[in-house]
């Protein structure tokens, strides 16, 4: 269980890629980890793009960077929802800033950008939104998946296996969040 005493947020909203949210929800727990799903508000249902809806256990304001060891931020049409929440982007920041697992995929890097830590990072993202991250200050790669210390990111769903073991590894180099 390498990810046993880890705590991880995933962000959700309306129209979130499907597999970009239930792939690493379920890896992670697998892997050992209490995995949240974090939304604007609590206890909502937020449905995919192909339909399947999550609740949220916790909203944006009920959480602290101090609590969790990682965020992960998914893809679809939901990141250009997350980041209309300035409790979202605050709460992204400060995992960045702690230096703690912040891993986008796909459209999530739109929320990067308007976290506004994206400056001198070397970042991937799905193709349509390479100009904005670039815009932003981030260093572009076309690779499946890109490290840069803290901040993973990757492309579009075929790149998860490779999302999800660069996030492990992150998140074993550190120790477990005091909570």
């Amino acid at each position: 269980m390498e990810l046993a005493g880890k705590r991880i947020a995933i962000l959700v909203d309306n129209i979130y890629q499907d597999l970009e949210v239930w792939y690493p929800y379920y890896r992670f727990k697998e892997a050992g980890a209490e995995v949240v799903s974090v939304g604007a508000a609590a206890g909502e249902k937020y449905t995919g793009k192909y339909g399947y809806p999550i609740v949220s256990d916790r909203s944006y304001d009920q959480v602290r960077a101090a609590e969790f060891d990682g965020v992960v931020i998914p893809g679809g049409y939901a990141p250009d929802l997350i980041r209309r929440y300035p409790a979202a982007l605050q709460f992204v920041r400060d995992m960045d800033a702690e230096s703690k697992l912040v891993a986008a995929i796909c459209h999530a890097g739109w929320v990067l950008c308007s976290a506004g830590i994206l400056k001198g990072r070397r970042v991937t993202c799905f193709s349509a939104i390479k100009d904005d991250v670039v815009n932003a200050g981030a260093i572009y790669e076309d690779a499946e998946v890109v490290v840069d210390r803290n901040l993973v990111t990757s492309r579009k769903p075929d790149d998860l296996p490779a999302f999800c073991r660069a996030a492990i590894s992150v998140l074993t180099a550190v120790p477990a969040a005091v909570r």
